[in-house]
C-alpha cells in the first residue's frame, strides 16, 4: 500500500463502518420500539431494553465515525477547495452532535417504559404524553441531522467530481443521489411527507464508493 494512498484507503474503511452502523442502529432502533400506538411502543421498549441501549450505543458510535469520516474527506480533499471542504466538515461535525443529543430522547425512554409497566399500563396518563414527546424528539433529531448529513455531503461529492480522484460517474451518482435524499429530508422536515423511494438510489453509493477507495484509493493525476 502506498503512503498516498493510506489515508484514503482508511476513508473508504470508514464509509463501510458508517454505513453498517447507521443501518445496524436505525434497524435495532425499529426492532425494540415496534409499530403501533405510543402505548405500545412503550410496551415493546420494556420488553426490549437491552436492544433499545445497544441500539443508542450504536448510533453513538455512527456520531463518532462520522466525525472521523468527516476529517478524513476534508483531509483529502481539502487541496480542491479549503473553505468548501471547511464548510462540509462543520456540517458533518454539527450532525455527529445532532445525533448523538438526540439519544437522550431515545434513553429517556427506557426508564418511562419501565415506570409505565410498573404502574399497570394505564391506558391515559402523563406516560402516553411523554412517550410522544420523547420519541418524537428523537425522530425529530434524526431528520434534522440529515438535513446537515445532505448539506456536507453535496459539497464533498462536488470536490471528489471536480478533483477526478475517483470516477467522475462515482463521484456524479453521489452527488446526485445525496441531491435527492438532501430534498427528501426537506420535503419530510417541512411536510412531513416522507418518499421513501428517493432514498434508495444512495444507499448502495455508500457501499461502492467505500468499497472503490478500500480497494483502489484515489488516483492523483487528472485524467
Amino acid at each position: 500500500m502506498s503512503s498516498d494512498n493510506r489515508i484514503p484507503r482508511l476513508l473508504g474503511v470508514m464509509f463501510l463502518i458508517v454505513f453498517v452502523a447507521s443501518m445496524l442502529g436505525g434497524s435495532l432502533l425499529n426492532a425494540s420500539i415496534g409499530s403501533g400506538s405510543i402505548s405500545d411502543n412503550l410496551v415493546n421498549i420494556s420488553n426490549n431494553l437491552t436492544l433499545m441501549r445497544i441500539s443508542i450505543l450504536v448510533e453513538l458510535v455512527t456520531s463518532i465515525g462520522i466525525v472521523v469520516l468527516a476529517v478524513l474527506l476534508y483531509v483529502v480533499l481539502q487541496k480542491q477547495n479549503k473553505n468548501i471542504a471547511l464548510v462540509a466538515l462543520g456540517w458533518w461535525i454539527a450532525e455527529a452532535i445532532i445525533l448523538a443529543v438526540s439519544k437522550i430522547n431515545a434513553f429517556s425512554l427506557l426508564s418511562l417504559s419501565k415506570e409505565y409497566i410498573e404502574a399497570g399500563s394505564p391506558d391515559s396518563s402523563y406516560f402516553q404524553t411523554l412517550g410522544t414527546l420523547f420519541h418524537g424528539a428523537d425522530r425529530s433529531g434524526y431528520n434534522i441531522h440529515m438535513l446537515f448529513f445532505g448539506l456536507g455531503a453535496i459539497l464533498f461529492y462536488y470536490l471528489f467530481y471536480k478533483s477526478r480522484y475517483i470516477p467522475r460517474l462515482l463521484s456524479a451518482w453521489g452527488l446526485i443521489s445525496v441531491s435527492l435524499v438532501f430534498i427528501g429530508m426537506l420535503v419530510t422536515f417541512l411536510f412531513d411527507i416522507t418518499i421513501w423511494v428517493i432514498f434508495y438510489p444512495y444507499i448502495p453509493f455508500e457501499i461502492a464508493i467505500g468499497i472503490w477507495l478500500l480497494v483502489r484509493g484515489i488516483s492523483y493525476k487528472k485524467t
